[in-house]
């Protein structure tokens, strides 16, 4: 057994409790130490000995616009409410215009009920239809599902981002949420948690409402978000879809149609260089026409893109060309 000279005993209590008194402030007197890296006992040092945790900042891997960018680019979104262009390989801003103002996201709303659904359920659950799905808003998108219908979620996933069925959006939203309030509880408490402060969900379609809105950045953070899930990002790639799912009866009815993103059917083609990968669609009268991507340059970066409140199509369209040629600027 080893001995203690009680004098280096005493000495070593002495500097211990010394010690303490410098770091917490013992009588009133205050003892500063220096915060620096190089110091021997220094503030810094001692912090990082109790612990070497290091906190990670919210935005370290995403895009952030304060304001407008658009010096040194040539893309015209003067007829747009709202435009983005981020490159997701390094965190750049490519093109920003009112990337914070709140406007209505019309069908663009359905990433986030896809994202949603594909958080808290599971492609394999099946869906029963309830009156909900009864949609009678004149010009709503619909897939014609009728109380009693049923199909897998992988379906209706497809149905709902392929076509932008917006009874296929009710459908999804009872299912997973229990009732369609709950899930747009949901859907404003995962916005929430995403930084898409801007946002606030009335429904799970789109459709014109007051109280629906969001922002081109934020919508950026959520598709950002359902990247992250394998089928999303196969599922927004499609050109059309077909299946059979079943009535109350048990009788088939068949699905059978085209996506609505026109990069997709050919009816308009990405600036040289740059490849669509696929994206969402959205049009309504207080929303204009609304278009988000996701694109890849010559090398594969990915790039993702939105514009809110296009006058027309075909504005929207050629628009979103423009933007994209930005990629090679």
């Amino acid at each position: 057994m080893k001995c203690i000279n009680k004098r280096e005993m005493r000495t070593g209590v002495c500097l211990f409790l010394a010690l303490g008194c410098i770091l917490t402030g013992c009588g009133g007197t205050a003892y500063d130490m220096p915060y620096s890296t190089n110091s021997d006992i220094s503030s810094f040092n001692v912090i990082s000995g109790q612990n070497r945790r290091t906190a990670v900042p919210f935005a370290s891997d995403l895009c952030v616009v304060t304001g407008d960018v658009t010096a040194d680019t040539d893309a015209d979104m003067s007829e747009m409410l709202a435009a983005v262009l981020f490159s997701l390989e390094d965190d750049r801003v490519i093109y920003a215009k009112n990337a914070h103002e709140v406007l209505h996201p019309a069908s663009l709303t359905k990433v986030m009920t896809a994202l949603v659904a594909l958080k808290y359920g599971s492609l394999d659950q099946r869906l029963t239809a309830t009156s909900a799905v009864n949609i009678t808003e004149s010009g709503a998108v619909l897939c014609g599902l009728k109380a009693g219908d049923t199909m897998s979620m992988d379906q209706a996933l497809r149905i709902l981002l392929v076509y932008s069925a917006n009874d296929a959006a009710m459908l999804i939203a009872e299912n997973v949420g229990g009732s369609v309030e709950n899930f747009i509880a949901m859907m404003n408490e995962e916005a929430k948690r995403l930084g898409a402060t801007n946002t606030n969900f009335a429904n799970p379609h789109g459709l014109t409402d007051a109280n629906h809105c969001t922002t081109a950045y934020d919508l950026y953070l959520i598709f950002n978000e359902a990247m992250k899930y394998e089928a999303f990002g196969e599922i927004i790639q499609m050109t059309g879809y077909q299946t059979v799912y079943y009535d109350k009866d048990g009788k088939e009815k068949t699905f059978d149609r085209s996506t609505t993103n026109q990069f997709l059917r050919g009816e308009y083609s990405a600036p040289a260089n740059v490849t669509v990968i696929g994206g969402k669609t959205g049009t309504t009268k207080a929303a204009g026409h609304c278009l988000m991507l996701r694109a890849r340059d010559v090398n594969g970066a990915p790039y993702v893109s939105v514009i809110l409140g296009a006058p027309s199509g075909d504005r929207l369209y050629n628009g979103m060309i423009d933007l994209l040629d930005e990629i090679n600027n």
